[in-house]
């Protein structure tokens, strides 16, 4: 795990981008292409509108990249709440992707439906039976330690041979689809991208490597390859210290 502590969104958005790039060229020169699952949330909204700017639209080969998404919400593509809109509308709709190579969780269909045409439609594409190896999956953290749409306490944390699973909001009525841990944990590459002050005592407590920060599902995200990088602002960063970086191979 590394950890890399910057001034602000803005920052931490840069960092990615320059990521991004660097692992689409090393993963297109290797196999041919970059697979990606994106998230959604306000936070990683201004690297996707980097990505569509031309200091890196023009920088990157968009004809080999595959576009996945780490969970949805049971609406349609237009709606304001769609991961895919955020997507799409900052950055998809300002590139030359192929829409071929754009796998949209169909969150209309319902969530039931749509985790399963998600996951038939994943084994498809990787042509695989067990868990499929994204080469960079781009994650967030709620203020209540959620990743994607896995939340404490949910039954879908002890999923273990699903790759994607519908998910009821109790609290606000509302259902969601998601990637399931085994499906994290199997990435390349893991980016989680964690901006605001809200963040900071769960931020502080999973890279400091307490137990407790295994309660929280970002804190089960532990990535068979090793490769977890967390881009962190001032503010989130706000309670971890040198002492905590140190023991945990942290880079400010």
């Amino acid at each position: 795990m590394k950890a890399y502590i910057l001034p602000d969104l803005e920052a931490i958005s840069h960092k990615a981008a320059e990521i991004f790039l660097h692992l689409s060229k090393q993963y297109i020169s290797a196999a041919n292409r970059f697979v990606v699952a994106l998230s959604g949330g306000t936070t990683p909204g201004r690297l996707y509108a980097l990505l569509g700017a031309d200091i890196f639209r023009n920088a990157i080969d968009w004809d080999r990249i595959h576009f996945f998404w780490v969970d949805e919400r049971a609406v349609p593509r237009e709606d304001g709440e769609s991961n895919y809109k955020l997507a799409y509308d900052t950055f998809l709709s300002k590139v030359p992707v192929r829409s071929s190579n754009i796998h949209r969780i169909k969150g209309e269909e319902g969530s039931d439906k749509a985790a399963s045409e998600y996951e038939r439609d994943m084994r498809a594409f990787f042509g695989i039976s067990g868990f499929p190896a994204f080469d960079l999956i781009i994650l967030g953290i709620g203020e209540d330690g959620h990743t994607a749409s896995l939340f404490p306490g949910s039954e879908s944390l002890k999923e273990k041979a699903r790759l994607a699973v519908p998910v009821y909001m109790q609290q606000t009525k509302s259902s969601r689809i998601t990637l399931t841990l085994p499906v994290l944990n199997n990435a390349g590459q893991i980016i989680f991208l964690v901006a605001g002050k809200s963040k900071s005592c769960i931020v502080r407590t999973i890279l400091a490597g307490e137990e407790k920060g295994k309660q929280y599902p970002a804190g089960m995200v532990n990535s068979a390859n090793n490769n977890i990088q967390w881009l962190i602002d001032q503010e989130a960063a706000g309670m971890v210290t040198g002492d905590k970086l140190r023991q945990t191979g942290q880079s400010g």
